[in-house]
């Protein structure tokens, strides 16, 4: 692959690969699990529930792709082995006792906060230490989104 010349150093160009790595797998995982509640979900809310769901892991789908897409157009090549992503990942693989919407989307809201929490950490050293006001930008907008959803699932939770 040709070498980026972006205005980014190769070594911020490094480090932004390996942090937007750690949010790719973060999102994947999170698709996964989505994915996973909308097939299961028990309940007599189950309809809304699954189409609401439905409506999640596609979202998300989409935000993995396009972070795959920021890391590639940095120059680096983004993870696609499972493996990879449980080792990059900052969300756990619990297996739920329950499929119903509260269960499923209290795991979920934990994932989104957990989300939200290493985005928020990065949002400034991107762009003051790497030099790369975009993908600070665009961690902010991803920000924006896990929290809205996060609000969405805790007001279920209440």
């Amino acid at each position: 692959m040709k070498k980026a010349n972006i205005g980014i150093s190769d070594k911020n160009r490094e480090a932004l690969a390996e942090q937007l790595s750690k949010i790719l797998a973060d999102e994947f995982l999170l698709y996964n699990k989505t994915l996973n509640a909308h097939w299961n979900v028990e309940g007599p809310d189950f309809h809304t529930v699954h189409v609401y769901l439905e409506t999640l892991y596609n979202k998300q789908q989409k935000i993995v792709d396009t972070v795959a897409e920021r890391i590639r157009a940095i120059g680096h090549y983004a993870p696609g082995q499972l493996s990879k992503y449980l080792e990059l990942t900052h969300l756990s693989e619990k297996s739920l006792d329950k499929n119903d919407s509260k269960s499923l989307f209290a795991e979920l809201l934990e994932d989104h906060e957990s989300i939200i929490i290493f985005l928020r950490e990065n949002i400034r050293p991107t762009a003051d230490k790497l030099k790369a006001e975009d993908i600070s930008d665009y961690i902010t907008g991803l920000l924006e989104y896990h929290e809205k959803t996060a609000w969405m699932l805790r007001s279920h939770l209440n």
